[in-house]
């Protein structure tokens, strides 16, 4: 009777001591878990700050460039011996400039608010209809009127808007290192003699109005390639953090249009190589070549910006299901897959090629196999971002700002 009770009494004194230091260690286990929630949250943090810092390193790059030219006048490739230093560079160049620029544009369309212009089926369906027009139109116009005189025309529109879409492509880098009183407060600018009409802009945007202004007029004096290249990608950028597919089904009645859409301008017809050539506008990339016969490879910036918007997409899809970047890598490597096998196949056969024969495909293609492989063909087929916006409550930080007449 006495070694039961003994026994009984030990195993309660030890049950009494595994459980002090049990709740003694709740504190800590508990400072482990937050620490561990703490380091998922860090390196979200980190990531979002690297990928800040490094959209601002592109931003930089090309100014520096810019700056380059400026004082060394040599690199401006009329030569021979410049071309064919390029040799293997240009198409390197090539990829990784158009895979920035995609890049930036993607990660700069997440926004708390839905971007400010959505695509939907109709005008998905109607697009190619209207590029082809336009593009026709074009045609005509370089036909029977004077060049330079449609140049001309062209080039004073392509400055304002230059002006517009490289000041706010460099405002999120400057608003950094301005006063929040600066990118806060809105001015409200009435016409002279237009009451109805008026403008609104903040400090920051005249801040950043002022490099771009000077950019633009380096542009109008020289029509340096690089200038042209670097308004190019500012208009992608711009183009792609702000327009909306709205669902991939749109997206891909979109893609199909313009897949057929470019094979039909280029293989078919001289009209669309005809429009590019005589077409001098920020239009297309321009890439050195060792060919003194054709001097510069272009690339069209609907090349881009059309399948940098479905990319973009993936990636928003992502984030509103609370994931990492999943299939936007999948959408990307697909993109940049799509755009090496255009620049190989248009080395090889020395003669344009439609980048959306290769691109489009390529695109859906690595995007759709991502999707079925892990099972998910449905929600990604569902998925509205105009509905998925809406559905959160309404809880949109809105930041009210003054407005000083």
């Amino acid at each position: 009777m006495t070694k039961t009770y003994r026994r009984r009494t030990g195993e309660k004194r030890k049950f009494a001591k595994t459980s002090a230091t049990t709740i003694a260690g709740l504190p800590s286990a508990i400072g482990d878990f937050q620490f561990l929630l703490w380091s998922e949250k860090e390196r979200e943090i980190n990531f979002e700050r690297v990928v800040d810092r490094s959209i601002d390193l592109v931003h930089l790059s090309y100014l520096l460039a810019f700056l380059v030219i400026l004082l060394i006048p040599e690199l401006n490739f009329d030569n021979e011996e410049c071309r064919a230093s390029c040799k293997y560079c240009s198409s390197r160049f090539n990829t990784c400039t158009t895979g920035c620029e995609v890049f930036v544009g993607c990660y700069r369309s997440v926004k708390p608010t839905p971007p400010s212009e959505t695509m939907s089926n109709e005008h998905a369906m109607r697009f190619p209809l209207v590029g082809s027009a336009m593009l026709l139109s074009l045609f005509l116009l370089f036909k029977f009127l004077s060049k330079d005189l449609v140049n001309a025309v062209l080039t004073c529109y392509f400055f304002v808007l230059g002006i517009i879409a490289l000041s706010a492509t460099l405002l999120p880098a400057i608003r950094r290192f301005l006063p929040t009183k600066w990118n806060e407060d809105v001015i409200t600018w009435q016409f002279p003699y237009f009451r109805s009409l008026d403008v609104e802009f903040t400090r920051s945007q005249v801040i950043a109005g002022i490099p771009g202004t000077f950019f633009c007029v380096w542009y109008v004096a020289q029509k340096h390639w690089l200038a042209n290249n670097i308004l190019g990608l500012a208009f992608c950028i711009q183009g792609i953090e702000m327009l909306s597919l709205g669902s991939f089904k749109t997206g891909a009645i979109l893609l199909a249009g313009l897949f057929f859409y470019d094979i039909f301008w280029v293989f078919f017809t001289p009209v669309m190589v005809s429009v590019a050539k005589s077409f001098d506008a920020p239009i297309k990339l321009l890439f050195p070549t060792r060919d003194a016969v054709r001097p510069f490879s272009m690339l069209g910036l609907g090349d881009i910006v059309i399948p940098g918007i479905f990319v973009a997409l993936a990636l928003r899809f992502d984030v509103s299901r609370g994931q990492k970047s999943q299939y936007f890598k999948s959408a990307f490597l697909g993109y940049a897959v799509g755009v090496v096998l255009t620049i190989v196949v248009m080395n090889w056969f020395q003669a344009a090629q439609p980048a959306l024969l290769y691109i489009v495909p390529s695109v859906i293609g690595f995007l759709g196999a991502h999707c079925i492989w892990n099972g998910e063909v449905k929600p990604l087929l569902e998925f509205d971002e105009s509905k998925t916006v809406d559905g959160g409550d309404g809880e949109v930080d809105e930041k009210t700002s003054k407005k000083i007449e």
